[in-house]
């Protein structure tokens, strides 16, 4: 993998996968697809998603967000998000990754960068989060199955007073309901396999739900 800037993105490096990178043999069915349909899908981490490279893009701009809070990066795939609050003046980065190729890209992506992170290799939304004061939430809504794990997981941040930020392109299951819209970005969606033109892609705070 090479080492490149991110589109819309070039304060920050990242390991990036390339057609000599050898990476197919990674390739994984699609777990939520039908059986007998499944396509093999590309390692996640290997590639900049929209949604966190306009949650990146919007801290980069606005380090207040983020400056001297402990960040959690929930999801953290190739490390983007949390590295660009790293950058911005983050206190303490922890990164929740599952995938072990994942974590080590992670770790690489990280140290490329010169910054230092704390990697949570397990699922985490089962539990309490971590003693943080600000979740970002990349690209976390692009499944059924995911989603159901990540909103209550991010309704009990909110309960230990934790505040929680979205960055999304429009994912199927994005709960919209539960999002307030703070900014935009045109930023392409390499990840999502919408290929290098920029598209619309959006920042929101994560709200508690209405009281009925």
């Amino acid at each position: 993998m090479r080492l490149l800037p991110v589109p819309s993105l070039p304060e920050i490096r990242l390991y990036t996968a390339h057609p000599g990178s050898g990476l197919r043999r990674l390739l994984e069915p699609d777990d939520g697809a039908d059986e007998g349909t499944a396509e093999p899908q590309p390692p996640y981490w290997a590639y900049a998603w929209a949604g966190g490279a306009v949650l990146a893009r919007y801290i980069l701009d606005r380090p207040s967000t983020v400056a001297g809070r402990r960040v959690l990066d929930l999801g953290a795939g190739s490390g983007l998000v949390g590295i660009a609050a790293a950058l911005a003046g983050a206190s303490e980065l922890i990164a929740a990754e599952i995938d072990r190729n994942g974590i080590v890209a992670l770790g690489l992506n990280a140290a490329a960068n010169g910054v230092a992170v704390t990697i949570i290799g397990k699922d985490i939304t089962a539990g309490p989060p971590p003693a943080v004061d600000l979740v970002l939430a990349g690209d976390v809504f692009y499944g059924q199955a995911v989603a159901r794990r990540v909103i209550p997981f991010l309704d009990r941040c909110l309960a230990a007073g934790i505040e929680v930020l979205v960055g999304d392109p429009g994912r199927a299951w994005l709960p919209r309901p539960r999002l307030r819209l703070l900014g935009e970005y045109q930023v392409p969606d390499v990840g999502g396999n919408g290929g290098g033109a920029p598209k619309p892609s959006e920042v929101f705070q994560f709200v508690a739900a209405a009281a009925d």
